[in-house]
């Protein structure tokens, strides 16, 4: 099955007013219905992708703060022992 946009099958949508052919609309319906739906699922995708990404840079910069208080850490227990 090729890709097709919305805004064609509601081109066809109005097709079946002008022509006053009702036969294909149910299906026109659901085709609209499963393109909308799959569009919605991609856009939460890229919502969760971001606030993934967020979150990981949050985390690096959380992880750096605590290396450098470990070695902090370090640095006076070296010089405690000398």
């Amino acid at each position: 099955m090729t890709n097709r946009y919305v805004c064609d099958v509601l081109k066809e949508m109005r097709e079946c007013l002008k022509t006053n052919n009702f036969s294909y609309l149910d299906g026109l319906i659901e085709e609209t219905q499963m393109l909308v739906n799959r569009m919605e699922s991609k856009l939460y995708d890229y919502k969760d992708a971001k606030y993934d990404e967020d979150r990981i840079k949050k985390l690096k910069r959380e992880k750096r703060s605590l290396q450098k208080e470990v070695d902090d850490l370090e640095e006076k227990k070296e010089a405690l022992s000398e």
